[in-house]
């Protein structure tokens, strides 16, 4: 049984079944757990009757949390473009409340619960829709704001589907020493750009990480495709939890940890596009 990059996927329930798949299957199947390595994850056994989750429980649970994130977001940009002040209090409240929340959710075995779930959609909104004013209107110059977002939006589902259409088609395999060497980037990135802040704080630039140079844009590229693959190991990891019969509030679980890996690739695309935009 393979694992995923994405802890929310930790413990999400699972049952005996054989139900409609979230992909064609030809890519495999793994476990629904946040690990590095393989470990076999316990049966979910329900305590009473439930409809088994399906590919429309996904898309649903997924929409709606989507829905949320942009409604919100869509708010927090215009009320920091109506007052610059709340850029930081959008921000980082945005961002320390849904830290807060996949926090509770993963080490509360919350991940199914719709208001956790919804909850953290309209704190990522309130970061994303802050940090993309910041972006577009400080940060860059010399392109609109709504091309720049545009441009990152279309560029986020642009990756998203493109990785959906190559796990369906199973043109790359998900295994176990594929996932490993995803998780072990992440973790690798991860530590670098804690290097890169705390280097930031002696030297101008740090490490030349996240300065606009060629080495950020090289170091962007190389997470934008760690967010691309993850979404590989994602959809494998709904896909087993739909064979195997999980319940129908398990998709929940899925909207977040898709929701999740989608608002980190939003965020490095939105970066990158600000690399070539800056005086």
């Amino acid at each position: 049984m393979r694992t995923t990059s994405n802890p929310v996927f930790k413990n999400l329930p699972k049952g005996p079944g054989g139900y409609a798949t979230f992909g064609s299957g030809s890519a495999g199947a793994s476990q629904a757990a946040y690990q590095y390595g393989q470990q076999t994850a316990p049966q979910y056994t329900p305590s009473a009757p439930q409809r088994a989750m399906t590919v429309d429980d996904v898309v649903t649970k997924t929409g709606t949390t989507l829905g949320v994130l942009t409604v919100t977001a869509v708010l927090s940009y215009f009320l920091t473009n109506t007052n610059p002040g709340l850029a930081p209090i959008l921000v980082f409240g945005g961002m320390i409340v849904g830290l807060v929340l996949v926090l509770v959710a993963v080490f509360g075995k919350k991940m199914d619960n719709p208001a956790i779930v919804l909850s953290y959609a309209a704190a990522q909104g309130l970061f994303v829709g802050g940090l993309s004013w910041l972006f577009a209107n400080v940060m860059v110059a010399g392109i609109s704001a709504g091309a720049l977002i545009g441009q990152a939006v279309l560029g986020t589902f642009g990756v998203f589907f493109g990785m959906l259409m190559v796990y369906k088609t199973g043109a790359i395999r998900v295994t176990p020493r594929m996932t490993r060497m995803v998780v072990a980037g992440i973790f690798g990135a991860l530590v670098l750009m804690i290097g890169n802040l705390v280097a930031s704080f002696f030297m101008d630039g740090g490490f030349g990480l996240r300065d606009g140079g060629p080495l950020a844009i090289i170091f962007s590229l190389f997470v934008i495709g760690l967010a691309a693959f993850s979404f590989l190991i994602d959809f494998d990891a709904a896909d087993e939890m739909i064979r195997q019969g999980a319940p129908e509030r398990a998709a929940w679980g899925v909207a977040l940890g898709l929701t999740i890996t989608l608002v980190w690739l939003y965020i490095e695309i939105l970066r990158l596009l600000s690399y070539f935009n800056q005086e």
